[in-house]
């Protein structure tokens, strides 16, 4: 599914596919919400990168997490986080690991909010389970 225009497609069949990318990356049902905003995040964001081939969810989700630390977005990184648990596209081991990696090319500071953060989001994921 790499496409580079998709100008011909339905709108509707985009957001169709964009609602339900949403869906699987984040592990919970979206529905269809107002407003421009929605509508780029919907249609463009998942509707075509996120389904685009040559990445895994898996690798998506490493480079957005690696994003995410290196410009202090904490907060966003904790939902990818708990996405990339319940998805099993991460385990919690590997979570770990990513934040140590992390200390050494974003600084320790923000590798340590990364690893506390991501400590968190392991204790709710296995109480969840």
């Amino acid at each position: 599914m790499t496409r580079s225009n998709i100008s011909d497609e339905a709108p509707d069949e985009v957001r169709k596919r964009g609602l339900k990318r949403m869906s699987e990356v984040y592990g919970w049902e979206m529905s269809d919400g107002p407003g421009d905003y929605f509508a780029h995040t919907a249609d463009q964001v998942f509707g075509n990168v996120w389904a685009r081939e040559g990445l895994s969810d898996r690798d998506r989700r490493l480079l957005l997490l690696g994003a995410l630390a290196a410009s202090n977005n904490i907060d966003v990184a904790e939902i990818q986080a708990g996405a990339a648990l319940g998805n099993g596209e991460l385990t919690p081991e590997q979570l770990e690991e990513i934040s140590l990696f992390l200390c050494y090319y974003i600084g320790w500071p923000q590798g340590t909010k990364m690893h506390f953060m991501f400590g968190e989001v392991i204790k709710k994921h296995r109480k969840q389970k």
